[in-house]
């Protein structure tokens, strides 16, 4: 089975045509949806852990977690391909964004089912070489009305060049300033059940992944934007792309662009992550 390992020459129009014979697959799960797991989700992210009232910011993230067994288990710490996923042999795979709609609010205590379904699989050239996009829509229902709607969107893509630690600008970006440390890697990885090497070895993250230090989650960021929207109230929408990596070691710079939309900036002034949102 491909992985993480393998170095693929080039994607080729059978590759591509192999994988999207994948569209249209699905997975189902059934979880009792419990207060505790959302406490843990809702303390890893930095917000309040008053979780019987109080909804964090993407708890939907806090269930349906990978259940990869350790012989399950790529070499970059993810789930090996080809199970659910395409058998994409690319080696670098992250989450690239999201747009979830929220229909009604879920409720704790009770059975909910998480739907996945593989929408779309495409190829595109890119900087680094090859990019490959898997689309994902998920559903979480409960007495069988949807209530939770997203499409995560995963990109793998070639090694690279190795980035260079970003140059912080004097003085620093506008907006809030967000510094995590390697305990609130650990503590959101833990959380969400996220084992991909990149947030938590680093001789992994430098040696074989080319990043300079370990590398801020995307959902973990996404969080924290979606954090400062809900401010002004809950939201009906929200969506985010992964533009730029954040590095451990440096801050991150929190801010409004807009009345419908937030934005993660990098130390030395590059957007990190864009969201927009819509108030419920």
């Amino acid at each position: 089975m491909p992985d993480a390992g393998d170095r693929p020459a080039g994607i080729s129009g059978s590759d591509l045509a192999a994988w999207q014979e994948t569209v249209g697959r699905t997975e189902t799960r059934i979880e009792v949806l419990g207060v505790e797991p959302l406490r843990r989700y809702a303390l890893a992210a930095g917000c309040e852990d008053d979780t019987e009232t109080t909804w964090p910011p993407l708890g939907h993230w806090a269930f349906f977690l990978p259940q990869a067994g350790d012989d399950e288990i790529g070499h970059d710490g993810h789930p090996k391909r080809g199970t659910f996923l395409p058998p994409v042999p690319l080696p670098r795979r992250m989450f690239a964004g999201s747009a979830i709609t929220f229909i009604a609010p879920l409720v704790i205590g009770q059975e909910a089912a998480l739907e996945s379904r593989i929408a779309q699989v495409s190829h595109k050239q890119g900087r680094t070489g090859d990019l490959v996009f898997v689309e994902v829509d998920r559903t979480i229902a409960q007495d069988k009305t949807v209530r939770v709607a997203e499409r995560q969107r995963f990109v793998y893509r070639a090694d690279g060049l190795r980035i260079e630690m970003p140059r912080p600008l004097d003085p620093p970006p506008s907006g809030e300033r967000w510094q995590p440390d390697a305990v609130n890697l650990f503590r959101f990885s833990a959380a969400t059940f996220n084992s991909h090497r990149i947030h938590y070895d680093l001789p992994y993250a430098r040696e074989q992944e080319g990043y300079p230090a370990l590398v801020v989650h995307g959902p973990f960021t996404a969080t924290r934007l979606a954090a400062l929207a809900m401010r002004e109230g809950p939201l009906a929408l929200f969506s985010f792309r992964a533009l730029a990596p954040l590095f451990l070691g440096q801050p991150i710079f929190l801010r409004m662009a807009g009345e419908n939309a937030a934005e993660a900036v990098r130390c030395d002034g590059e957007v990190a992550m864009r969201a927009q949102f819509e108030r419920a």
